[in-house]
């Protein structure tokens, strides 16, 4: 069960209840993202975990082409997989992208230990450039009809060892570290859709809430 009702819920609200391991929905209605929507079969075009521990405000772990906030942990402002101060890439969706927000809440709570993976995650992933239009729309094509990929690298947990990433892959491979996910199944089975109440999300632990609306503050 969610811990909070999925009535909508003001940005601000959102991020003082959102904790590790929450996923963040975002649906647009530029060609790109239709593009994306449609190619995936999906509501949703991008999607972002909540990385919330000890005494660090609220982050967001993804990935995207833009390079509008300073990266948490490189301390730059860079492309591809990234950890961004929480409100502020919600409001970048919001305001600058024009994309509608939902949060999705994981129950139970992580555990210490499954921070620790999704730091570890975080210190090999980022950075990692996002793939190319036409890489990105193969990879997608190819994750659809194949249940599984033989052709990555595996490291221990199940993580894949990514040259490239977009943002279903860095979530996936975070649930994987997390032991969330199962670790067989490729990276690229993975897309936004995949973390839709619409799609079924084959978790080992736990459970995803249903999606909360989340209400953007105009800029």
């Amino acid at each position: 069960m969610p811990r909070i009702s999925p009535a909508p819920l003001h940005l601000d609200e959102a991020v003082e209840l959102t904790r590790t391991g929450d996923v963040w929905l975002f649906r647009g209605r530029t060609v790109a993202d239709r593009a994306i929507q449609l190619s995936t079969n999906s509501p949703v075009n991008h999607v972002g975990m909540s990385v919330v521990i000890e005494d660090l405000p609220p982050l967001m772990w993804h990935a995207e082409l833009g390079r509008s906030l300073v990266d948490v942990w490189s301390g730059a402002n860079q492309r591809g997989v990234q950890l961004h101060d929480l409100r502020q890439a919600v409001l970048v969706w919001g305001q600058r992208y024009g994309q509608r927000a939902w949060l999705r809440q994981l129950d139970p709570e992580v555990t210490a230990d499954m921070e620790d993976a999704v730091l570890r995650t975080v210190a090999r992933l980022d950075g990692t450039p996002f793939p190319s239009s036409a890489r990105l729309a193969t990879r997608w094509v190819s994750g659809r009809f194949a249940g599984r990929r033989r052709d990555e690298r595996a490291e221990p947990g199940g993580s894949a060892q990514l040259e490239t990433a977009y943002c279903a892959e860095v979530v996936a491979v975070t649930y994987e570290a997390m032991g969330l996910l199962p670790s067989g199944r490729g990276s690229h089975w993975y897309d936004p859709g995949r973390f839709w109440s619409g799609d079924r999300l084959p978790l080992v632990l736990g459970s995803l809430g249903n999606e909360i609306a989340v209400t953007i503050p105009d800029a």
